[in-house]
């Protein structure tokens, strides 16, 4: 009988080998995508210390999002991470998909956040 690596499982290893190579530094912090089955979660982070320094997701009370799940929401949560990061005074961050693809409502929220300043 063949076993399966469940799909979850796979992605942490492909999340492993990304932060291999990408880390967040004080200038240049990390931009870390989580997404669930009911919402989507982006943090900025420093690595360095060890400290989320701005987050914002589709579960926040001021954001009013009904779904939490697609990719309109994905948008909104991509334009409210950017907007608190220009207030933090953050400009370039570095991409982390979180072994996820690059598509759907991962590539939403990053192009969201793109277009509202925060260039990676």
């Amino acid at each position: 009988m063949i076993k399966k690596e469940s799909r979850n499982s796979m992605r942490i290893m492909r999340h492993k080998r990304i932060r291999n190579t990408i880390s967040g530094t004080k200038e240049i912090p990390r931009l870390c995508i989580f997404r669930s089955n009911t919402g989507i979660y982006a943090q900025i982070i420093n690595d360095e210390t060890k400290t989320t320094l701005v987050s914002a997701s589709s579960l926040d009370k001021e954001l009013n999002l009904t779904n939490g799940s697609n990719i309109e929401a994905a948008k909104i949560v991509g334009k409210a991470i950017a907007e608190k990061a220009k207030k933090a005074k953050i400009t370039k961050v570095v991409f982390d998909r979180g072994g996820y693809l690059y598509h759907g409502r991962v590539a939403s929220l990053a192009d969201a956040a793109r277009e509202n300043g925060l260039e990676f």
